[in-house]
């Protein structure tokens, strides 16, 4: 009875040291010199070398601190971007009638079932196009879309959360004299917050750890995010400053980890009542 007992929590902390080993190592390697983390495998470095983690922040022309400011920016207009639209879009497809609203649903949803890369080619031809692309102002193809509601996903999310809001509520709200932006005001709006904090928070993660869309739009130094910036600690004869680059990749790390403790029970929240209950 007593192994049984110990089986379960044995087992998490198992998986848990697995999963947070490449974490931790990352870590220590951080405070590692070059040679040393190519030569000792071990989490805690011989000899300790802090000077990596100022080493890594002024390695270039740019302070490290200007792409953790272009990162925070382009996460901080996503979450906004997202928010907003997709929950305007999921109140439209959850409560408003309008032809074909099956049909455009469904449209929607498929496009889950396309990876993202097949998109890329297109996507860059069209905001070449626009004059988006090398412009005064990069991030715009990283950012406009999103006012759009195309992160279909999310827009799901929030359709199935509202589902779950008694119409009712609405058929009240009409009574009282409220129009559809009456009740998407002051009905949907304020009981859909769950939803809200589940889109801000993924939105915030996925953009902040997003390398591959920023490598393409971004070419100017000054203008690139934190993922991009890592890509720099590598020279074009394949030398790498290992050290200063596991230190700013800490660094990096730090706001998503600060970011999910600090709303760690609002997503909770918001997974447990949006529930993609059908």
């Amino acid at each position: 009875m007593t192994l049984q007992r110990l089986a379960r929590p044995l087992t998490l902390v198992l998986l848990s040291a697995v999963v947070l080993y490449p974490l931790v190592w990352m870590l220590g390697s951080s405070f590692k010199s070059q040679e040393e983390v190519l030569n000792n495998m071990s989490i805690l470095p011989n000899t300790w070398t802090p000077s990596n983690y100022s080493d890594g922040w002024s390695n270039f022309d740019v302070s490290f601190g200007r792409f953790f400011v272009n990162s925070a920016m382009v996460a901080g207009l996503t979450v906004v971007a997202n928010c907003v639209s997709c929950l305007l879009a999921a109140y439209a497809f959850a409560r408003l009638k309008f032809k074909l609203r099956g049909f455009w649903f469904a449209i929607m949803i498929g496009t889950l079932l396309l990876p993202g890369h097949v998109l890329i080619v297109p996507q860059f031809v069209m905001f070449k196009t626009f004059g988006w692309v090398g412009g005064d102002w990069p991030y715009a193809p990283l950012i406009v879309p999103q006012l759009l509601a195309t992160e279909a996903f999310f827009v799901f999310l929030m359709v199935q959360f509202m589902r779950g809001v008694p119409r009712e509520l609405d058929e009240a709200a009409t009574i009282d004299g409220c129009t559809p932006y009456g009740v998407f005001r002051h009905v949907i709006l304020p009981l859909s917050r769950p939803a809200l904090v589940s889109t801000a928070i993924f939105s915030f993660i996925w953009t902040w750890n997003d390398f591959f869309r920023q490598l393409v739009y971004l070419s100017d130094l000054e203008k690139y995010t934190a993922p991009v910036a890592l890509t720099l600690f590598i020279d074009s004869s394949g030398q790498s400053s290992v050290g200063p680059m596991f230190a700013m990749s800490v660094l990096s790390l730090a706001p998503v980890f600060l970011f999910f403790v600090a709303f760690q029970r609002m997503l909770v929240e918001g997974i447990n009542t949006s529930g993609l209950k059908g």
